[in-house]
């Protein structure tokens, strides 16, 4: 009794009062994009707000219950999310149900449960349990290849449910690897083929190419320290042009239609108001019309009468704009980043490695879904669909952040326990 009494005064309470913000602030917005002109009760199961409001129950009963579970438990049964998660993404594939042109969803009566939500916590509870482990080392290519197999797993069966959003989400362990001592190199190449990517899509590859080996040719003439290095160089460049041809050809021919124009849209390739870029425009006007200090709960008429598509779930950062304004979303940024900057604090604090990597595992899934959401309603990110944490309708997300957010809390919590 005196030990769970010590972990519990040992819960890092600033983070679970932004969660319960955040949470709040998430329904509110839904019940002012989704309820009618009569609200009879909160608790109606036909409305989104009224769902909510369930899934918010369970949640906090989640929560509770993973801060009454021993610490361990989620160490050593790491592996076990991960292996369960991962059959319950292929049996998804054969048996789930198609939302939105996603085959991501397992149909529960009146509910639909999206197991991708849940396998980013499980995924960062593998990575951590594997880098954690004593025989680890960090610089071997062995380590490289199975780190980088925990996260591609995952990834390919979300992309055969043609989630491209959630499988672009594994790219932010590249975060988490980087803290752990990998090189620099990754990010840079990563970097380096988007910007190709980038550079292909808008110029032809004739261009692009005879500008990579014009960068070459300068390189090898007017630095003469690098002359000796003109095979790595040389290679370069000839994976370069590789990746020209392949993205090119990805772009026409493997990407989904709807993703192209959407892309073609952010990058100012097409002016597709009426399709593509629908969502986003409408967004920006509703953001727009909020000005400095919005026009108050249940008066934005752009989010209130769905003018704006998926104004409770993928661009609810709009509801909030329109509705409290610059300041109100200038506010909940703040939020997010002190809980992102109190996660990593939290991370850095830990006695145990499996909690410090799965804390920053944590924080990385956190700022990408912060980051492309936000981006996605404003314009500065192409849409692909994924919710803002705490915040957006929906059980599956609601719950797969608050095990994510717990799990790690819990860990924190006993971190005094650990020698």
């Amino acid at each position: 009794m005196r030990n769970r009494e010590k972990i519990s005064g040992n819960i890092d309470w600033v983070t679970v009062m932004i969660y319960s913000i955040l949470v709040f602030v998430g329904w509110l917005s839904i019940f002012t994009a989704s309820a009618g002109e009569d609200v009879s009760t909160l608790l109606d199961l036909n409305t989104r707000y009224g769902k909510q409001l369930l899934w918010i129950g369970f949640a906090i009963l989640l929560a509770g219950l993973i801060l009454i579970i021993d610490a361990e438990f989620f160490s050593t049964f790491s592996y076990v999310f991960y292996l369960g998660l991962l059959l319950l993404l292929v049996g998804v594939l054969i048996f789930g149900s198609t939302v939105a042109g996603s085959k991501s969803w397992f149909r529960i009566g009146g509910f639909a449960i999206q197991p991708a939500e849940f396998a980013k916590f499980a995924t960062a509870l593998a990575m951590a349990k594997y880098l954690s482990a004593l025989n680890v080392n960090m610089r071997a290519l062995k380590t490289k290849v199975i780190s980088m197999g925990i996260l591609i797993l995952p990834a390919l069966l979300i992309l055969l449910q043609n989630d491209t959003g959630s499988a672009l989400v594994y790219f932010s362990f590249g975060i988490v690897l980087f803290r752990e001592g990998f090189s620099g190199l990754l990010f840079i190449a990563v970097l380096m083929m988007a910007t190709l990517f980038i550079t292909t899509i808008l110029f032809s590859e004739t261009l692009v190419i005879s500008v990579l080996a014009g960068i070459v040719f300068i390189i090898l003439i007017f630095f003469k320290k690098y002359r000796k290095n003109w095979k790595p160089i040389f290679g370069i460049m000839v994976l370069s042009i590789a990746f020209v041809f392949s993205a090119n050809y990805a772009f026409e021919n493997v990407l989904p239609a709807h993703q192209k124009n959407r892309i073609n849209v952010l990058l100012g390739i097409e002016q597709d108001l009426r399709g593509a870029g629908y969502n986003v425009n409408q967004s920006k006007i509703a953001i727009g019309s909020g000005g400095l200090t919005g026009k108050g709960f249940r008066n934005g008429v752009l989010t209130r009468y769905n003018f704006v598509p998926e104004q409770s779930t993928d661009f609810i950062f709009c509801t909030i704009g329109e509705e409290w304004g610059f300041l109100g979303v200038s506010v909940l940024i703040l939020l997010f980043m002190t809980l992102l900057i109190r996660i990593i604090l939290l991370a850095e604090r830990q006695r145990s490695k499996f909690s410090r990597i799965y804390g920053y595992g944590v924080a990385s899934i956190l700022f990408f879904h912060f980051t492309i959401n936000i981006g996605m309603t404003i314009g500065l990110a192409p849409v692909v669909g994924i919710p803002l944490p705490f915040l957006s309708y929906g059980g599956s997300s609601l719950w797969a952040f608050t095990l994510l957010l717990f799990i790690f809390l819990k860990q924190d919590a006993n971190r005094l326990n650990v020698l």
